[in-house]
C-alpha cells in the first residue's frame, strides 16, 4: 500500500506575516478541507463562504485565474473552479506556489497561503495538524461596544 503524501501550508494573515501557522494536510483532500484547517489553526468559526484566488492585488484577485469559490458548489452564477472537487495537489502543484485565501467576503479577512513543504502521511497521526504557530491571532468576531 503506497503511503499519501501530505502538504505544508504557511498561512499568514495578510498585513501582519509576523502571525502565521503552518499545516500539514494530506495531499487528496479538497481545498475545502484546507480551508477548515486554516480557519481552525486561526481559532475561527468555519461559517462564511471562502475562495481561493491567484492573484495577490486586492482590485484584480477575484478576476485573476485560477480562482476556487464555494460559490461554485453552492450553484451560484460562478465561472470558478469547486474547493469541494479540487484537491489540495492540483491547486498547489509545486513548493512555493502562493495563493490568497479569502474568509468571508463581508468581514474580508485574507490569508497568504503559500506550500512550504511535503512529506509522507504518518501512521497513527491525526490530519490536518498544525506544526507551528506564530503571533496570536485577532478576535474574529471584536467586540466594538
Amino acid at each position: 500500500m503506497a503511503r499519501t503524501e501530505t502538504r505544508v501550508f504557511r498561512a499568514s494573515l495578510d498585513g501582519a506575516r509576523e502571525i502565521y501557522r503552518d499545516i500539514e494536510v494530506e495531499g487528496t483532500k479538497s481545498l475545502y478541507r484546507l480551508a477548515e484547517a486554516i480557519v481552525g489553526a486561526f481559532g475561527f468559526d468555519f461559517d462564511h463562504a471562502f475562495g481561493f484566488y491567484a492573484g495577490t492585488n486586492a482590485r484584480t484577485m477575484m478576476r485573476t485565474n485560477p480562482r476556487y469559490e464555494l460559490f461554485a458548489d453552492m450553484g451560484e452564477d460562478s465561472d470558478a473552479r469547486s474547493v469541494k472537487k479540487t484537491k489540495v495537489t492540483e491547486a498547489f502543484p509545486e513548493v512555493g506556489r502562493t495563493m490568497t485565501f479569502l474568509f468571508d467576503y463581508g468581514d474580508d479577512w485574507r490569508f497568504r497561503v503559500k506550500l512550504i513543504g511535503s512529506g509522507q502521511k504518518a501512521a497513527k497521526v491525526r490530519y490536518p495538524r498544525v506544526l507551528a504557530s506564530k503571533g496570536q491571532a485577532p478576535e474574529q468576531y471584536p467586540d466594538f461596544g
